[in-house]
């Protein structure tokens, strides 16, 4: 949309809103700089600052209690800093390209509810007839793999093939950005890497952005791009590479983590117990 001149001088560039970082392409997603986050007066996160660009995959890593929900909860919209400042990208906000996956939704397991009524929970708040709401349930449950489940009960299916419709209510909004917390938790090895695959054909094959909370370093490892480590009311972020140190690891989780380079960041628990791990148990790329 232009704009008539009132004079023949070619008009300055406008100047980026003071809490908007970067121009055009570079402007991230989200960003928070020099961030006191926290409820009332008791700051749970300090001089915070992050950039989520399009593109990447975060997996916010650290113990219980260290702030990620906080953290994640102000890239939602749903906290304010109590210092410094909060970027989220105006259009896609309000667009509603944003979508979440909880650990948990509060759902009566008395009522019967079929996948299909399930998923297409997602789309309250979106104009959409009824042949655009098919195509996209149709879409959705492809992409994760319930196509066959579409009539069967919500509350029959596998902790996994639950999480699985979680993640399809949240892509039938057709989101840029999906922040997505522990959907691995209290799932066995197949059942979880069906989940983690799924996200990684959305991130690598339909460019969704991800933020992930997670406590397990392997996924970390397999699937991040950037990583921010949350321990005593500090966070370290940025790429895995520069962040995912020996020296960060052993800070966030307080145990000796090695951490091997050779075809991409290969993460390891050293001497003492890790969380949820053996003591010495090797994390490999691919396991």
């Amino acid at each position: 949309m232009s704009d008539s001149a009132s004079s023949s001088a070619p008009a300055a560039a406008a100047a980026p809103a003071p809490d908007a970082p970067g121009h055009g392409s570079d402007r991230p997603l989200f960003a928070l700089r020099q961030a006191s986050l926290g409820y009332g007066r008791h700051i749970v996160l300090r001089d915070v600052d992050l950039e989520v660009h399009a593109g990447e995959f975060w997996c916010l890593l650290g113990p219980n209690g260290e702030g990620k929900t906080t953290l994640i909860k102000t890239l939602l919209g749903a906290l304010r800093p109590r210092r410094g400042a909060a970027y989220r990208d105006p259009e896609m906000f309000r667009r509603g390209r944003v979508s979440y996956v909880p650990q948990r939704l509060e759902l009566n397991p008395v009522l019967p509810t079929s996948v299909r009524e399930f998923v297409l929970s997602g789309l309250v708040g979106v104009k959409a007839d009824a042949t655009r709401r098919r195509g996209r349930l149709e879409r959705v449950l492809s992409l994760v793999g319930l196509t066959g489940s579409v009539s069967r009960n919500y509350w029959t299916l596998s902790g996994g093939q639950r999480q699985r419709a979680m993640v399809a209510r949240a892509l039938i909004r057709d989101p840029r950005l999906l922040v997505i917390d522990e959907p691995t938790a209290g799932l066995d090895f197949a059942a979880a890497r069906a989940v983690l695959d799924v996200l990684e054909d959305l991130h690598k094959t339909y460019g969704v952005t991800i933020v992930f909370v997670t406590h397990e370093l392997a996924t970390a490892q397999r699937y991040a791009s950037h990583v921010a480590l949350f321990r005593g009311g500090v966070v370290t972020a940025g790429a895995k590479a520069q962040v995912a140190t020996d020296q960060a690891l052993e800070r966030t989780f307080g145990v000796p983590v090695s951490v091997s380079m050779g075809q991409g960041l290969g993460l390891g628990l050293g001497q003492g117990p890790g969380p949820g791990l053996a003591s010495g148990t090797e994390l490999e790329a691919g396991a």
